[in-house]
């Protein structure tokens, strides 16, 4: 038996009254999901631990079988190991969003969905202008990139900006954890103190504002990309692989246009897939990424396939792009998948989840199961007829638990 996941991010929802009090998933016409439901068994999975956020970083590791309190190190370091930047022992590697700021606030989280371009040109001019043997940035994907600082800690606190938007951004600076004092008295040997490294990025998100103000590309941009905003940081995470924990997968794939998830796939020990056209928003290449996830599961025991668009949707508040989001995965992603593995002699299970919901009247994720179906040739059905985040309630898998869905789903053999 083959296995493959097909994750919306952020593709769960909330009731919607302009949508007659249906959710995103109720409502949006996704005849083969809903096939899946129906053929299948169903159930729902929480997807993050006690005290972690509602972060893609935390949901995707779970649901791939992995204890977060063991692996986790934050977004840096994933996506420094997506881009290939091979982190040294004493590296902090941090996210570093390109924002855009206005009247006090956090506007958006993307510095108006800059491409890798245009991105790539803003990154290297901060490095050049804020670098130094000991502070680098990198180059990511659009406007997801990477700040690696030298012996800084990881005991910050950090605020997603895609989580607080409209909020005044002075109040969501970097902080030291609670419990670590200004003195350093539980300083890390060779390491800054917390508050030593908030201070630093502190004074980077401030001089990347000057910087980026006075910078050519935003002169005539009606959305200006105008301050860095670095969270999510932490050192080299140490991690089984898939083929470690689940001996079945001889070999696997990961498919996504994030370099989150790629960075994920890479310690999970998940060959990285990479689809031209496929930019992580509601353009991207479906067609690409369906194609090859249908040639990766030719030789390869395991796929996870990662469709960012949905989430992004729920981020920007969205109504009508989510649901289009929502539509595009089941007839560009499910139904080629589907129509093409269910012909095979070998068989292939497939489960269809998102990782969290992201829902566009609140545009944050938010911490709440999420529903998913399984369906593999030979399945008996539960009483599920359609796939959403009511009717996988009453689902044969029930309640799942973080690491509780890969075992169950790598468990069909």
């Amino acid at each position: 038996m083959k296995h493959i996941i097909i994750l919306g991010d952020g593709m769960a929802d909330h009731k919607v009254e302009r949508l007659g009090g249906k959710t995103l998933l109720q409502y949006a016409d996704t005849p083969y999901m809903n096939m899946l439901a129906r053929m299948g068994r169903s159930g729902r999975l929480s997807t993050i631990p006690k005290g972690f956020l509602p972060g893609s970083e935390v949901a995707n590791t779970a649901i791939l079988g992995y204890d977060l309190n063991a692996v986790y190190e934050g977004r840096g370091p994933l996506e420094a190991a997506s881009i290939g930047y091979n982190m040294a022992d004493e590296d902090m590697a941090i996210r570093c969003n390109i924002i855009e700021l206005e009247n006090g606030l956090i506007k958006n989280h993307h510095g108006g969905h800059l491409t890798t371009e245009e991105g790539d040109m803003l990154i290297k001019y901060l490095d050049k202008q804020l670098g130094n043997d000991n502070i680098h940035f990198i180059t990511g994907i659009q406007y997801r990139h990477l700040l690696v600082i030298k012996n800084a800690s990881k005991h910050i606190v950090c605020a997603p900006p895609h989580d607080h938007p409209n909020e005044p951004w002075r109040e969501l600076m970097v902080k030291p954890e609670e419990g670590y004092s200004p003195d350093g008295d539980q300083k890390e040997e060779g390491r800054m103190t917390p508050q030593e490294t908030a201070d630093l990025i502190n004074d980077l998100i401030l001089r990347s504002q000057e910087l980026l103000a006075k910078h050519p590309f935003n002169a005539n941009r009606e959305e200006k990309a105008n301050s860095i905003w670095p969270w999510s940081g932490g050192y080299r995470p140490s991690m089984k692989t898939l083929m470690e924990l689940y001996p079945e997968v001889k070999r696997g794939a990961v498919i996504s246009a994030v370099d989150l998830i790629r960075g994920i796939g890479h310690y999970a020990g998940l060959r990285n897939i990479i689809v031209e056209g496929a930019t992580g928003l509601a353009d991207t290449n479906y067609e690409g990424k369906a194609q090859a996830a249908i040639e990766a599961l030719k030789t390869d025991d395991f796929v996870f396939l990662h469709i960012e668009a949905s989430d992004e949707a729920g981020h920007d508040g969205d109504l009508e792009l989510k649901l289009k989001t929502i539509r595009n995965l089941d007839s560009r992603i499910v139904k080629p998948i589907y129509e093409e593995v269910s012909k095979w002699d070998e068989p292939v299970c497939i489960a269809v989840m998102p990782d969290h919901p992201t829902p566009v009247e609140l545009r944050i994720h938010q911490d709440e199961p999420v529903p998913f179906s399984i369906w593999y040739p030979g399945i008996t059905p539960d009483d599920v007829e359609t796939y959403d985040e009511v009717a996988c309630v009453s689902g044969f898998y029930g309640l799942l638990h973080l690491q509780e869905f890969m075992q169950a789903f790598m468990n069909i053999k």
